[in-house]
């Protein structure tokens, strides 16, 4: 199986309550734990009523609780938004409470507005230190050393793997530096894919954590029994993006007959290059050009959203990706 994981924006519906969202996606993670999925993760969003995984590190907790082996994690945390210290005494309980199972990824933006991120009495220049201040969090989780005045506990000693996410060239370079596992958001900045997957290959250090280099892929994913279905389902996507554009961001609508109703032409070109790393269509023709994406990036992992309205739907389509995932290879 090539390696899969499931990247969950843990979406809330129209007349739905967060407290719906978060119980559909531990029936997801469930699914996913025994569908051979590596990994589950979820990330830090603030202030968006269509997103119920705010509390991230909490939400992380509920998730490993219900599930027996596969990986939970952020993807990502918003560092700027914490203290290091915070983070690391959060995930080392994390991975305290359920062993190896715990992952990390990082990001540098704040993951809600300028206002909100006030409210977070978060600096504005506190991305500036993001470097600093994922190497200050990783000291955290070394051996304790003697006489050390500040400790994480639980944290320090632990295997909590760290990840670098990005949608931009930065994250890139700073992942290759730190010997990092590197996570590119493709699955709505998919310009610079290539280049950041190139940069981080060729500017790697290996490190204590990673050896040589580990590209992960976030794209999304929309399988059905048909290409019409999987077409229609992606419409619930299309409109989310709209509202983005449209700084409109309300929690996932259903599905309709017509997406062209709803954009002009300048609208429709901007979401389907938001969403051009979107595979959608029945199992043939999502295999195929998952292939081929695999064979362009010679991605490692593919980490996976899908943002389907019905919960039945979005669990029968992760169910298909497994069964394509046996079949793609390495490039």
């Amino acid at each position: 199986m090539f390696p899969l994981s499931v990247l969950d924006l843990v979406p809330v519906k129209i007349n739905k309550t967060p407290a719906d969202a978060l119980t559909e996606s531990l029936k997801l993670a469930q699914l996913a734990d025994g569908l051979g999925y590596l990994r589950y993760w979820v990330a830090e969003h603030h202030n968006m009523v269509g997103i119920a995984s705010a509390a991230t590190s909490v939400v992380i907790g509920y998730l490993a609780a219900g599930t027996k082996k596969i990986r939970i994690g952020a993807g990502g945390i918003m560092l700027p938004n914490h203290s290091p210290l915070i983070i690391a005494e959060q995930f080392g309980t994390l991975e305290s409470l359920y062993p190896n199972r715990i992952d990390l990824g990082l990001g540098r933006a704040p993951g809600t507005d300028q206002l909100t991120w006030r409210a977070l009495r978060s600096d504005p220049r506190a991305s500036d230190q993001f470097p600093q201040d994922v190497q200050e969090l990783q000291g955290y989780f070394d051996p304790v050393k003697e006489g050390q005045a500040v400790q994480a506990v639980p944290g320090g000693d632990l295997n909590v793997p760290l990840w670098m996410l990005g949608s931009s060239l930065f994250g890139a370079q700073l992942a290759a530096e730190l010997g990092l596992p590197y996570a590119f958001a493709s699955h709505f900045a998919p310009a610079s894919l290539d280049q950041a997957f190139e940069q981080y290959r060729q500017l790697f250090k290996p490190s204590s954590q990673l050896k040589k280099p580990y590209a992960m892929a976030c794209i999304s994913v929309i399988v059905a029994d048909t290409n019409e279905e999987a077409e229609y389902l992606f419409t619930s996507m299309q409109q989310r993006f709209l509202g983005m554009i449209r700084n409109r961001r309300g929690k996932l609508l259903p599905p309709i007959e017509n997406i062209e109703d709803c954009w002009n032409p300048m609208e429709k070109a901007q979401v389907e290059s938001m969403l051009s790393c979107a595979f959608v269509g029945d199992s043939a023709t999502v295999k195929e050009k998952l292939q081929h994406f695999i064979n362009r990036t010679q991605a490692d992992e593919l980490i996976v959203n899908a943002g389907i309205f019905s919960q039945s739907a979005r669990l029968h389509s992760y169910e298909l990706l497994a069964d394509i995932a046996k079949q793609l290879v390495h490039a």
